[in-house]
């Protein structure tokens, strides 16, 4: 399984607008034919900051994440919400393993 964290800081003004755009991207994201799980959290500290967990059957499946109309419509509709560039993680899956 490939997993990757993405770490989002958004301006705290667009904190709803960025949400919104994210649900959208989740919808499309979980009908994704190798998508395991895609899940936008909000830190409960401070609700400017966002993990995006995504977990795909393969490298290659996230990889065709980036090419869907609903990733290219959420990159361009964030792209000014950020406070700072959003920051991509990849961990290792230990468990479930596959």
């Amino acid at each position: 399984m490939h997993v990757t964290l993405v770490h989002v800081r958004v301006k705290p003004d667009r904190v709803d607008d960025f949400i919104a755009a994210s649900r959208a991207n989740h919808l499309g994201s979980v009908r994704e034919p190798g998508n395991r799980r895609f899940d936008v959290l909000q830190m409960p500290d401070d609700p400017a900051r966002f993990i995006l967990y995504e977990a795909y059957a393969s490298a290659e499946d996230a990889a065709a994440h980036k090419r869907t109309p609903h990733y290219l419509t959420w990159r361009d509709a964030v792209a000014e919400m950020m406070a700072q560039p959003r920051e991509g993680v990849g961990v290792r899956c230990l468990c479930p393993e596959e």
